[in-house]
């Protein structure tokens, strides 16, 4: 093969997955996005969780929030955070109660009624992932799923869900974060009327 070909098979994978997630999803994607601006509107906050690439994609979404998502928009720091990024509470929770409660364990400390958990599964089926969403949910929390393929087990579970319509990881995970921007311009404006 030759080489050139593979950059423009993933650029050319990579828009087709993106027009039909658009075609799709955009209603969902609106309503998700407005449900979060709601939640930190009315004082809660957001947490944010997923495994490998998807605990990156978590981190890139809450330090956008927490920071601001575009140059120039200077407003007051939003309540997010990724549940991915402290090893002693990872590592802890791995060695003692086990990796399925590596997130449900954080969103008992740290989540509360009205807040909202954002999950972000390729596959859908990650257990710790589907533990967070019923915690969340115990709670009193509204849930957002980032899914591909299927939608996997947690299809159905949640308030909210986009489903990227594709089996790859690399362009679900594009999409994933295209969708977290999405998110956090749509919060921007709805809080504070910043383009």
């Amino acid at each position: 093969m030759n080489m050139e070909n593979i950059v423009i098979e993933h650029f050319e994978d990579s828009i087709l997955t993106k027009q039909k997630l658009i075609q799709e999803s955009k209603q969902g994607i609106l309503d998700a996005g407005l449900l979060l601006a709601e939640c930190l509107q009315n004082g809660n906050r957001i947490l944010i969780c997923g495994n490998g690439g998807s605990s990156c994609d978590a981190a890139h979404i809450a330090a956008e929030l927490v920071v601001r998502y575009k140059s120039g928009n200077d407003r007051r720091a939003l309540p997010a955070m990724a549940l991915g990024t402290d090893h002693a509470v990872l590592t802890a929770c791995g060695n003692d109660y086990g990796y399925d409660e590596i997130f449900s364990r954080q969103v008992e400390a740290f989540g509360a009624k009205g807040d909202c958990l954002v999950a972000i599964t390729t596959s859908g089926n990650s257990n710790n992932v589907i533990k967070a969403i019923a915690k969340a949910q115990e709670l009193g929390m509204s849930t957002v799923a980032l899914l591909g393929g299927n939608g996997g087990k947690i299809k159905g579970i949640c308030n909210r869900e986009i489903i990227v319509p594709s089996t790859v990881t690399a362009r679900i995970q594009e999409s994933h974060i295209l969708i977290g921007h999405i998110f956090c311009s749509i919060i921007e404006k709805k809080l504070f009327d910043l383009n």
